[in-house]
Protein backbone atom coordinates (compact mmCIF):
# COMPACT_ATOMS: atom_id res chain seq x y z
CA UNK A 1 0.00 0.00 0.00
CA UNK A 2 1.25 3.45 -0.92
CA UNK A 3 0.63 6.72 0.98
CA UNK A 4 -2.41 8.68 -0.18
CA UNK A 5 -3.26 12.38 0.18
CA UNK A 6 -4.71 13.26 3.56
CA UNK A 7 -5.79 16.62 5.02
CA UNK A 8 -4.92 16.26 8.70
CA UNK A 9 -5.67 19.95 9.30
CA UNK A 10 -9.19 19.65 7.89
CA UNK A 11 -9.86 16.37 9.68
CA UNK A 12 -9.01 17.78 13.12
CA UNK A 13 -8.49 14.25 14.37
CA UNK A 14 -6.10 12.78 16.93
CA UNK A 15 -2.38 12.70 16.19
CA UNK A 16 -1.06 10.09 13.79
CA UNK A 17 -3.81 10.15 11.17
CA UNK A 18 -2.87 9.10 7.65
CA UNK A 19 -4.25 7.57 4.46
CA UNK A 20 -3.11 4.87 2.03
CA UNK A 21 -4.14 3.56 -1.37
CA UNK A 22 -5.50 0.07 -1.81
CA UNK A 23 -7.48 -1.67 -4.55
CA UNK A 24 -10.73 -3.58 -4.65
CA UNK A 25 -10.80 -7.00 -6.31
CA UNK A 26 -11.94 -5.42 -9.60
CA UNK A 27 -9.04 -2.95 -9.62
CA UNK A 28 -10.85 0.17 -8.37
CA UNK A 29 -8.45 2.37 -6.37
CA UNK A 30 -9.69 3.17 -2.86
CA UNK A 31 -8.38 5.61 -0.27
CA UNK A 32 -8.30 4.22 3.28
CA UNK A 33 -7.66 6.42 6.31
CA UNK A 34 -6.85 5.64 9.93
CA UNK A 35 -6.13 7.17 13.30
CA UNK A 36 -4.22 4.48 15.23
CA UNK A 37 -4.62 6.31 18.56
CA UNK A 38 -5.69 3.39 20.75
CA UNK A 39 -5.02 -0.26 21.52
CA UNK A 40 -8.43 -1.48 22.78
CA UNK A 41 -9.76 -2.20 19.27
CA UNK A 42 -10.61 -0.42 16.04
CA UNK A 43 -13.84 1.23 14.94
CA UNK A 44 -14.52 0.70 11.24
CA UNK A 45 -16.65 3.58 9.99
CA UNK A 46 -18.69 2.72 6.91
CA UNK A 47 -19.57 6.26 5.93
CA UNK A 48 -22.42 7.60 3.86
CA UNK A 49 -22.95 8.72 0.29
CA UNK A 50 -20.89 11.84 -0.52
CA UNK A 51 -18.64 11.33 2.52
CA UNK A 52 -14.86 10.99 2.86
CA UNK A 53 -12.16 10.20 5.40
CA UNK A 54 -11.50 13.69 6.79
CA UNK A 55 -15.11 14.14 7.86
CA UNK A 56 -14.60 11.67 10.70
CA UNK A 57 -11.50 13.13 12.33
CA UNK A 58 -13.42 14.58 15.26
CA UNK A 59 -15.29 11.30 15.76
CA UNK A 60 -11.90 9.56 15.86
CA UNK A 61 -10.92 11.94 18.69
CA UNK A 62 -13.82 10.65 20.79
CA UNK A 63 -12.83 7.04 20.19
CA UNK A 64 -9.15 7.75 20.89
CA UNK A 65 -10.18 9.13 24.29
CA UNK A 66 -11.45 5.65 25.25
CA UNK A 67 -8.56 3.73 23.70
CA UNK A 68 -10.08 2.89 20.31
CA UNK A 69 -8.42 3.38 16.95
CA UNK A 70 -10.56 4.49 14.00
CA UNK A 71 -10.48 3.65 10.29
CA UNK A 72 -12.68 4.66 7.38
CA UNK A 73 -12.47 4.83 3.60
CA UNK A 74 -13.69 6.66 0.53
CA UNK A 75 -16.10 4.31 -1.25
CA UNK A 76 -15.76 4.00 -5.01
CA UNK A 77 -17.26 6.99 -6.75
CA UNK A 78 -16.63 9.47 -3.95
CA UNK A 79 -13.90 11.22 -2.02
CA UNK A 80 -10.49 10.62 -3.61
CA UNK A 81 -11.23 7.02 -4.60
CA UNK A 82 -11.76 6.21 -8.26
CA UNK A 83 -14.87 7.83 -9.71
CA UNK A 84 -16.72 5.24 -11.75
CA UNK A 85 -18.66 7.59 -14.04
CA UNK A 86 -17.38 9.99 -16.70
CA UNK A 87 -18.87 12.88 -14.74
CA UNK A 88 -16.84 12.77 -11.53
CA UNK A 89 -19.46 14.83 -9.68
CA UNK A 90 -22.25 12.28 -10.00
CA UNK A 91 -22.67 9.61 -7.32
CA UNK A 92 -22.80 6.43 -9.35
CA UNK A 93 -22.40 2.68 -8.96
CA UNK A 94 -23.48 0.02 -11.45
CA UNK A 95 -24.40 -2.55 -8.80
CA UNK A 96 -24.71 -2.12 -5.05
CA UNK A 97 -22.80 -5.39 -4.62
CA UNK A 98 -19.69 -3.52 -5.83
CA UNK A 99 -19.56 -1.80 -2.44
CA UNK A 100 -18.93 -5.19 -0.85
CA UNK A 101 -15.71 -5.39 -2.89
CA UNK A 102 -14.75 -2.07 -1.32
CA UNK A 103 -15.65 -3.29 2.16
CA UNK A 104 -13.48 -6.39 1.75
CA UNK A 105 -10.54 -4.32 0.52
CA UNK A 106 -11.04 -1.86 3.39
CA UNK A 107 -10.87 -4.60 6.04
CA UNK A 108 -7.83 -6.14 4.37
CA UNK A 109 -6.09 -2.75 4.40
CA UNK A 110 -6.91 -2.27 8.09
CA UNK A 111 -5.28 -5.63 8.84
CA UNK A 112 -2.17 -4.70 6.83
CA UNK A 113 -1.97 -1.39 8.69
CA UNK A 114 -1.75 -3.36 11.93
CA UNK A 115 -4.70 -1.71 13.64
CA UNK A 116 -5.76 -3.53 16.81
CA UNK A 117 -8.59 -6.02 17.10
CA UNK A 118 -11.38 -6.51 17.97
CA UNK A 119 -13.10 -4.54 15.25
CA UNK A 120 -16.33 -2.61 15.78
CA UNK A 121 -18.61 -1.22 13.08
CA UNK A 122 -20.39 2.10 12.65
CA UNK A 123 -22.51 2.19 9.49
CA UNK A 124 -23.86 5.65 8.72
CA UNK A 125 -26.58 6.29 6.10
CA UNK A 126 -25.50 4.51 2.89
CA UNK A 127 -22.79 2.91 5.00
CA UNK A 128 -25.64 1.43 7.04
CA UNK A 129 -26.85 -0.46 3.97
CA UNK A 130 -23.33 -1.51 2.99
CA UNK A 131 -22.56 -2.41 6.60
CA UNK A 132 -25.67 -4.51 7.21
CA UNK A 133 -25.00 -6.51 4.04
CA UNK A 134 -21.34 -6.97 5.07
CA UNK A 135 -22.44 -8.04 8.55
CA UNK A 136 -24.73 -10.70 7.09
CA UNK A 137 -21.88 -11.90 4.89
CA UNK A 138 -19.45 -12.32 7.80
CA UNK A 139 -17.79 -8.95 8.43
CA UNK A 140 -15.38 -9.71 11.31
CA UNK A 141 -16.70 -7.25 13.90
CA UNK A 142 -17.51 -7.82 17.55
CA UNK A 143 -20.37 -5.30 17.73
CA UNK A 144 -22.15 -2.92 15.38
CA UNK A 145 -23.88 0.47 15.52
CA UNK A 146 -25.97 1.94 12.73
CA UNK A 147 -26.47 5.70 12.45
CA UNK A 148 -29.45 6.91 10.42
CA UNK A 149 -29.02 3.77 8.30
CA UNK A 150 -30.21 3.92 4.71
CA UNK A 151 -32.75 1.11 4.97
CA UNK A 152 -35.27 3.35 3.24
CA UNK A 153 -34.99 6.76 1.53
CA UNK A 154 -37.58 9.32 2.52
CA UNK A 155 -37.87 10.91 -0.93
CA UNK A 156 -38.44 7.53 -2.59
CA UNK A 157 -41.10 6.50 -0.08
CA UNK A 158 -43.29 9.42 -1.09
CA UNK A 159 -43.01 8.44 -4.76
CA UNK A 160 -43.62 4.67 -4.62
CA UNK A 161 -44.68 2.96 -6.85
CA UNK A 162 -43.96 5.76 -9.34
CA UNK A 163 -40.30 5.69 -8.29
CA UNK A 164 -39.89 2.12 -9.48
CA UNK A 165 -41.31 2.92 -12.91
CA UNK A 166 -39.16 6.06 -13.19
CA UNK A 167 -35.93 4.31 -12.24
CA UNK A 168 -36.48 1.25 -14.40
CA UNK A 169 -37.54 3.47 -17.29
CA UNK A 170 -34.37 5.56 -16.99
CA UNK A 171 -32.26 2.44 -17.50
CA UNK A 172 -34.27 1.38 -20.55
CA UNK A 173 -33.94 4.84 -22.07
CA UNK A 174 -30.17 4.96 -21.49
CA UNK A 175 -30.42 7.57 -18.75
CA UNK A 176 -28.95 5.45 -15.96
CA UNK A 177 -25.99 7.77 -15.48
CA UNK A 178 -28.13 10.91 -15.47
CA UNK A 179 -28.62 12.89 -12.26
CA UNK A 180 -31.64 11.97 -10.18
CA UNK A 181 -34.46 14.56 -10.33
CA UNK A 182 -33.84 17.78 -8.36
CA UNK A 183 -30.09 17.06 -8.03
CA UNK A 184 -27.04 18.33 -9.88
CA UNK A 185 -23.23 18.40 -9.73
CA UNK A 186 -23.01 20.69 -6.69
CA UNK A 187 -22.28 19.27 -3.24
CA UNK A 188 -25.20 19.38 -0.82
CA UNK A 189 -23.39 21.47 1.80
CA UNK A 190 -22.63 24.16 -0.80
CA UNK A 191 -25.98 24.04 -2.57
CA UNK A 192 -28.22 23.95 0.51
CA UNK A 193 -28.54 26.85 2.92
CA UNK A 194 -27.91 25.99 6.57
CA UNK A 195 -31.49 26.88 7.40
CA UNK A 196 -33.60 23.94 6.36
CA UNK A 197 -30.71 21.52 5.85
CA UNK A 198 -31.42 17.87 6.65
CA UNK A 199 -28.09 16.97 8.24
CA UNK A 200 -27.42 18.97 11.41
CA UNK A 201 -28.70 21.69 13.73
CA UNK A 202 -25.13 22.88 14.39
CA UNK A 203 -24.05 25.88 12.30
CA UNK A 204 -20.37 25.57 13.29
CA UNK A 205 -20.22 21.98 12.06
CA UNK A 206 -22.04 22.98 8.88
CA UNK A 207 -19.39 25.64 8.19
CA UNK A 208 -16.65 23.07 8.95
CA UNK A 209 -18.11 20.66 6.38
CA UNK A 210 -18.34 23.46 3.81
CA UNK A 211 -14.67 24.28 4.38
CA UNK A 212 -13.68 20.73 3.44
CA UNK A 213 -15.23 20.86 -0.02
CA UNK A 214 -14.13 24.43 -0.65
CA UNK A 215 -10.54 23.52 0.24
CA UNK A 216 -10.37 20.40 -1.93
CA UNK A 217 -12.96 19.84 -4.64
CA UNK A 218 -11.95 16.16 -4.77
CA UNK A 219 -13.89 15.68 -1.52
CA UNK A 220 -17.13 16.96 -3.04
CA UNK A 221 -19.89 14.99 -4.70
CA UNK A 222 -23.18 15.99 -6.28
CA UNK A 223 -26.43 14.09 -6.62
CA UNK A 224 -26.84 10.37 -7.26
CA UNK A 225 -27.38 8.77 -10.63
CA UNK A 226 -30.65 7.13 -11.60
CA UNK A 227 -28.87 3.76 -11.58
CA UNK A 228 -27.53 4.39 -8.07
CA UNK A 229 -31.08 5.09 -6.88
CA UNK A 230 -32.44 1.98 -8.59
CA UNK A 231 -29.73 -0.25 -7.10
CA UNK A 232 -30.14 1.36 -3.67
CA UNK A 233 -33.88 0.74 -3.76
CA UNK A 234 -33.38 -2.92 -4.64
CA UNK A 235 -30.80 -3.41 -1.90
CA UNK A 236 -32.89 -1.72 0.78
CA UNK A 237 -35.83 -3.98 -0.04
CA UNK A 238 -33.59 -7.04 0.17
CA UNK A 239 -32.13 -5.93 3.50
CA UNK A 240 -35.66 -5.80 4.89
CA UNK A 241 -35.62 -9.59 4.85
CA UNK A 242 -32.78 -9.69 7.40
CA UNK A 243 -34.32 -11.51 10.36
CA UNK A 244 -31.18 -11.88 12.49
CA UNK A 245 -27.74 -10.32 12.84
CA UNK A 246 -24.62 -12.19 13.99
CA UNK A 247 -23.45 -9.78 16.71
CA UNK A 248 -24.90 -7.29 19.22
CA UNK A 249 -26.26 -4.44 17.13
CA UNK A 250 -27.67 -1.00 17.98
CA UNK A 251 -29.46 1.08 15.34
CA UNK A 252 -30.09 4.75 16.05
CA UNK A 253 -32.04 7.33 14.07
CA UNK A 254 -32.87 10.94 14.84
CA UNK A 255 -36.40 12.07 15.53
CA UNK A 256 -35.77 14.92 13.04
CA UNK A 257 -34.25 12.69 10.35
CA UNK A 258 -36.15 13.11 7.08
CA UNK A 259 -33.45 11.67 4.81
CA UNK A 260 -34.10 8.03 5.71
CA UNK A 261 -37.31 6.21 6.63
CA UNK A 262 -37.43 6.07 10.43
CA UNK A 263 -40.04 3.31 10.47
CA UNK A 264 -37.71 1.00 8.52
CA UNK A 265 -34.93 1.49 11.05
CA UNK A 266 -37.31 0.41 13.80
CA UNK A 267 -39.01 -2.42 11.92
CA UNK A 268 -35.90 -3.94 10.32
CA UNK A 269 -34.30 -4.45 13.73
CA UNK A 270 -37.47 -5.51 15.55
CA UNK A 271 -36.91 -9.23 14.87
CA UNK A 272 -33.23 -9.29 15.79
CA UNK A 273 -32.43 -11.28 18.93
CA UNK A 274 -29.09 -9.48 19.19
CA UNK A 275 -30.29 -6.08 18.06
CA UNK A 276 -32.38 -3.10 19.05
CA UNK A 277 -33.21 0.36 17.76
CA UNK A 278 -33.40 3.73 19.53
CA UNK A 279 -34.51 7.22 18.56
CA UNK A 280 -32.14 10.12 19.24
CA UNK A 281 -34.28 13.05 20.32
CA UNK A 282 -33.76 16.19 18.23
CA UNK A 283 -31.18 14.71 15.86
CA UNK A 284 -31.29 15.24 12.13
CA UNK A 285 -29.66 12.78 9.72
CA UNK A 286 -26.10 13.02 11.02
CA UNK A 287 -25.96 12.61 14.82
CA UNK A 288 -22.14 12.47 14.77
CA UNK A 289 -22.16 15.96 13.19
CA UNK A 290 -24.90 17.37 15.40
CA UNK A 291 -25.08 20.05 18.08
CA UNK A 292 -22.84 19.10 21.03
CA UNK A 293 -25.60 17.89 23.38
CA UNK A 294 -27.19 15.67 20.71
CA UNK A 295 -23.83 14.42 19.48
CA UNK A 296 -22.85 13.48 23.02
CA UNK A 297 -25.96 11.32 23.38
CA UNK A 298 -25.11 9.38 20.22
CA UNK A 299 -21.42 8.99 21.01
CA UNK A 300 -21.98 7.96 24.63
CA UNK A 301 -24.53 5.33 23.57
CA UNK A 302 -22.17 4.04 20.89
CA UNK A 303 -19.17 3.78 23.20
CA UNK A 304 -21.28 2.15 25.93
CA UNK A 305 -22.53 -0.41 23.42
CA UNK A 306 -19.01 -1.22 22.26
CA UNK A 307 -17.69 -1.49 25.82
CA UNK A 308 -20.59 -3.39 27.40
Amino acid sequence: MEPAPFHSDLADGPDGGSAVWTRASDGVALRVGAWPAGSAGTVLIFNGRTEYIEKYGRVARDFAAVGLATATCDWRGQGMSDRVATDRHIGHVADFADYQKDAAAFVEAVRKMGLPEPYYLIGHSMGGAIGLRALIQGLPVKKAVFSGPMWGIGALKTLDPLATLLLEGAAILGMGVAYAPATNAKSYVLKQAFKGNGLTHDSATWAWLQSHVRTDDRLGLGGPSMTWLREAKREMAALGQTHQVPCPTLAMVGTDDTIVVQDNVLSYSATWDKGRAEMIDGARHEPMMEAPAIREVFMSKTIAHFQA
